[in-house]
């Protein structure tokens, strides 16, 4: 028998939301502002308080029967368990959708008769009330009438939508941990430098973050190889050597990848000469010299 189809995208369906952690809050947040009817399903107390802290409606079993899609935002390795316990519990024909950004749409299992998707929000959500609009979604369904109320879902949030092969998935969400997660460990990095000046790491932190905000508004403005700044960009082979001479070996290693991939980008604007300057100085560990 044919998977019977989720409602029509023309109304808001009953949203299940399984997980009370900080996606699934931002999630149920941002939903019920724009008149989804949300209820979130919590198996633990400490999850249960934090739906009534954050004035969101528990689900009650009468609920999750009669939800339409169920959105799973619990940690990656608990989604095929998490969706093979509602599928037995949701009504016939419910949706079920998997938040993870790495995962395919077989972490769900095969439950009969039941549409599957996946809706990975692109957003550093470090706390249930982070806005969600602005972002890009990626979401993935074989089902053309999920897929539009997965796209709804989106336009009512803000969100763009991008379409992943679920053959790629783990190649886009490792794009999307380097630009968010990863950036965050780039500065750790960077806060560390500076305490080589003798920076303290508050300090360093506070002077640092409007440089990134700066440097990303350069990205949005002129692209990437536009918005590249300092030595690189200038072919200034002598300051970069200073630089790696400067810092602890681990970050010292870590600057030198990173400016690598820096002159691939700077590269075709710079004369031959710094180019082979710099490419020297980056070549390999082994070229990063120590004073004495």
């Amino acid at each position: 028998m044919a998977p019977r189809s989720s409602p029509p995208p023309s109304r808001r369906p009953p949203l299940l939301i399984a997980g009370a952690g900080r996606l699934g809050g931002a999630l149920a947040l941002s939903l019920s502002a724009r008149r989804w009817p949300v209820r979130v399903l919590s198996r633990t107390e400490a999850g249960r308080a934090r739906v009534k802290a954050l004035g969101l409606k528990p689900a009650t079993d009468k609920d999750v029967r009669q939800a339409r899609v169920c959105l799973l935002c619990v940690p990656d390795p608990a989604i095929p368990g998490m969706a093979q316990e509602l599928d037995g519990q949701l009504g016939r024909g419910a949706a079920l959708v998997h938040c993870a950004g790495a995962l395919s749409l077989d972490a769900l299992g095969a439950p009969r008769a039941r549409p599957l998707g996946s809706f990975h929000p692109l957003c550093a959500v470090s706390d249930p009330r982070d806005a969600l609009a602005g972002h890009s979604v990626a979401l993935s369904t074989r089902s053309r009438t999920l897929k539009a109320v997965l796209r709804r879902m989106a336009d009512d949030l803000g969100l763009h939508v991008l379409e992943v092969p679920e053959s790629q998935r783990a190649a886009y969400h490792a794009g999307a941990v380097l630009s968010a997660g990863c950036v965050v460990a780039l500065l750790s990095a960077a806060v560390e430098a500076l305490g080589c000046a003798g920076i303290s790491p508050s300090e360093a932190l506070t002077a640092l973050l409007p440089l990134t905000r700066s440097a990303v508004r350069g990205m949005e403005a002129r692209g990437l190889a536009g918005g590249l700044t300092g030595p690189i960009a200038r072919g200034d082979a002598e300051i970069v050597a200073r630089h790696l001479a400067a810092l602890p070996p681990d970050i010292a290693e870590l600057y030198r990848q990173l400016s690598q991939r820096a002159l691939v980008l700077a590269g075709p604007r710079l004369p031959e000469e710094a180019r082979t300057a710099l490419a020297a100085r980056l070549a390999s560990p082994g070229s990063v010299k120590r004073p004495a």
